[in-house]
């Protein structure tokens, strides 16, 4: 079995693993949840208990209450990608004369990312004070099954308008509450909607140039060495015609054989 097709098995199982997640997420008792909950018990009777507590501990401090460290991870899972089309795309592109303006493209798309990523984390995403809260019922009218009217939220002492929902981890009601999302370390409400939403789309944009760079970075290596017009021989010395498939498997092989190698350490 060749890697293209094992890399195609292993993308399947992913794919086929998320979707299971995703019709599994909206039921409260499946087969999922029991599974993990039966999980859960046995290793609770294997590891011991101040592992467990000391688990729980950093589980809780990193997705129950407010931290830099996963912003701090996303700009330096940037970095190491930028740094990494720096080095390897970039350099080589400029010297195949690529556009400046493509080149230069991913840059600016970061920029615009960066900015929308900093205003999401810092834009209030619609607290509902004392102050606020009696033109915010006015805004959405109640259904009267999710959302009731005259509810008073417990910890903020103030009425909740309609849509609205007291967010755990910062702790304050928040108007058309979406979600906290743990990467910019704040709640999604109705006033940073919008940010939020160029943030995602600033980021696939960045992500998608980079690949447009990439492949046709790859493209023109392709075209200039002539390997279509080449043959290979098999594992039973067969020869045969070079294909996208062979030059496929080719380049993958290449770049894990390249990492391997700057990622080896001296013996001495």
């Amino acid at each position: 079995m060749d890697f293209l097709t094992l890399f195609l098995i292993y993308l399947g199982l992913v794919l086929a693993v998320t979707a299971l997640l995703c019709l599994c997420s909206g039921r409260k008792e499946n087969f999922l949840t029991r599974s993990i909950n039966r999980a859960s018990q046995v290793l609770s009777l294997v590891i011991p208990t101040q592992l467990q507590r000391v688990t729980h501990q950093a589980l809780h401090r990193l997705f129950h209450t407010r931290s830099c460290l996963f912003m701090v991870l996303h700009v330096a899972l940037q970095a190491a990608v930028f740094g990494e089309y720096t080095w390897e795309v970039f350099v080589y592109c400029w010297e195949l004369q690529f556009h400046l303006l493509l080149l230069l493209l991913p840059y600016l798309l970061l920029a615009g990312n960066l900015g929308c990523f900093l205003l999401c984390s810092r834009a209030n995403p619609g607290t509902v004070t004392k102050s606020n809260a009696a033109s915010l019922v006015k805004v959405y009218a109640y259904d009267g099954v999710l959302f009731q009217r005259g509810l008073v939220c417990p910890t903020c002492t103030v009425e909740k308008p309609a849509r609205s929902k007291h967010c755990s981890v910062c702790r304050t009601c928040v108007h058309r509450f979406d979600h906290h999302c743990v990467w910019v370390n704040n709640c999604i409400g109705a006033s940073n909607a919008g940010v939020f939403l160029l943030y995602l789309l600033s980021l696939t944009a960045t992500a998608g140039a980079l690949a447009a760079v990439t492949a046709a970075f790859l493209i023109h290596v392709l075209l200039l060495s002539d390997i279509m017009h080449s043959t290979y021989l098999d594992a039973q010395g067969q020869e045969h015609p070079v294909e996208i498939a062979f030059v496929v498997q080719l380049e993958t092989v290449l770049w894990f054989c390249q990492c391997c190698l700057e990622n080896e350490t001296d013996p001495s």
